[in-house]
């Protein structure tokens, strides 16, 4: 349906995490002493334990922005969204929430520096006291499949307001937690350029659609999902939304990102949904929408500008 793909060997879909390597002694204790600071997972992924929130927050009671609703498309069920996953400092495959349970969310600290007048460090608390909202935005993975999610957060642009760039800053990259000893990642090729980073136009940030998560569901992100605070830009491919947010850099240049750097003919800076560009190994002008009801009831859609948000962002790219 979406033609032939020969994944580079950067993206065998094997099993994320193998069984020799799960089981091995350090990240199984690294794992185990996670569960034993309060991190509510099985290490075996059995009760359901892979939507178990990271934080403990209560987030009931989040308004819904109506602007943000989306009653065209039903809800991707919140299990197929705990298990289908890409987080490649874990692997190349889809089943990556066991490993990721090993990244250490509490306490945290988001640096913000560069160009900006008022840099600062924001721990938790700081990141939850933002005015909170709940948005149902669709996601598009440039794999060509999507989902449509609740995330809870709040706008990028409230953290722009705070930290108050400077006139020369252009770009603003995001940069992820990485620690070797727990992200193993893909087999090949070696020396991939880790931390995972991601960049924006200062203008795409400040966009009323850009959105930090730090929930889902009605609850604290799970760690797959890159708790505990994570980019959502709905009209770019999923791998513009970088996890575990550690840095924020407001730069006079682009920066170089994670993707773009390893792949540019395939993965671009802007990376927007289009259905026009295919990718150069399979078509973007469909998408499979996953996760509600049986595989069955799963569609094939056309594709849409900007994945639907043109209303929002077509500006920026005229």
């Amino acid at each position: 349906m979406f033609g032939i793909r020969v994944p580079h060997p950067w993206q065998q879909e094997t099993p994320v995490t193998p069984e020799e390597i799960f089981l091995n002694r350090r990240r199984f204790l690294t794992q185990l002493g996670s569960a034993g600071a309060g991190a509510s997972f099985s290490i075996f992924g059995f009760g359901g334990r892979e939507a178990a929130p990271s934080v403990e927050r209560d987030l009931s009671g989040i308004p819904l922005n109506p602007a943000f609703s989306d009653p065209e498309r039903p809800l991707t069920e919140e299990i197929v969204a705990a298990r289908h996953n890409n987080f490649y400092e874990f692997g190349s495959g889809k089943r990556i929430w066991r490993g990721a349970q090993a990244v250490p969310t509490d306490p945290w600290t988001v640096e913000i520096t560069g160009l900006v007048r008022q840099p600062q460090k924001l721990g938790l608390e700081d990141l939850f006291g933002f005015p909170l909202e709940e948005r149902i935005y669709r996601f598009r993975c440039v794999e060509a499949w999507a989902m449509v999610v609740p995330w809870l957060g709040f706008p990028m642009r409230l953290l722009l307001e705070q930290v108050d760039p400077l006139p020369e800053a252009k770009f603003v990259r995001f940069t992820s937690f990485y620690d070797r000893d727990i992200m193993y990642g893909p087999i090949w090729p070696p020396n991939l350029p880790w931390p995972y980073t991601e960049g924006l136009r200062i203008e795409e940030m400040a966009n009323p659609l850009a959105f930090f998560a730090l929930g889902i569901y009605g609850k604290p992100l799970p760690k797959q999902h890159g708790a505990p605070i994570r980019m959502v830009l709905p009209w770019k491919y999923g791998f513009k939304g970088g996890k575990s947010i550690v840095k924020i850099e407001f730069l006079a240049e682009q920066p170089a990102t994670f993707w773009n750097t390893l792949a540019p003919d395939e993965y671009g800076f802007e990376a927007n949904v289009d259905p026009t560009v295919p990718h150069p190994r399979w078509s973007q002008a469909q998408e499979t929408l996953i996760g509600f009801g049986s595989r069955s009831h799963w569609q094939t859609v056309p594709t849409l500008p900007y994945n639907g948000y043109g209303e929002y962002v077509a500006h920026l790219y005229g």
